[in-house]
């Protein structure tokens, strides 16, 4: 299960850069905020030392991972869905152009005016 999950460290930091995306969101720094108190005295409490192996630390690592997991779908979700949110009725254009695609043009004189 270590393997999978990587580093503490890594995942701690990251878990920091998603608390400082929120942070910013919020126009406060990320150091005020109750979670960042939170994650640095747990991941603290939870060294692996010399004399001991600490599965609370493998437990703690699980449930990290798994909160960033969240926090990173929640910021990419929020993401996508202001960039594609309906905003009202689109030109057939502008809508293919979303998708990357780029609509036919009409061969001259058929189809549009008369």
């Amino acid at each position: 299960m270590a393997a999978f999950l990587g580093s503490p460290l890594r995942t701690l930091r990251s878990l920091l850069r998603e608390l400082r995306y929120v942070s910013a969101r919020a126009g406060r720094p990320y150091r005020d905020m109750a979670a960042y108190r939170h994650l640095r005295e747990a991941f603290r409490a939870h060294r692996v030392t010399s004399e001991k192996l600490c599965r609370a630390q493998q437990e703690l690592h699980f449930q990290a991972a798994t909160y960033l997991c969240l926090l990173r779908s929640v910021r990419e979700h929020l993401a996508l869905h202001r960039e594609y949110h309906g905003k009202g009725e689109r030109l057939p254009e502008e809508v293919a152009s979303l998708v990357g695609l780029k609509l036919p043009q009409q061969p001259g004189g058929k189809g549009g005016d008369p």
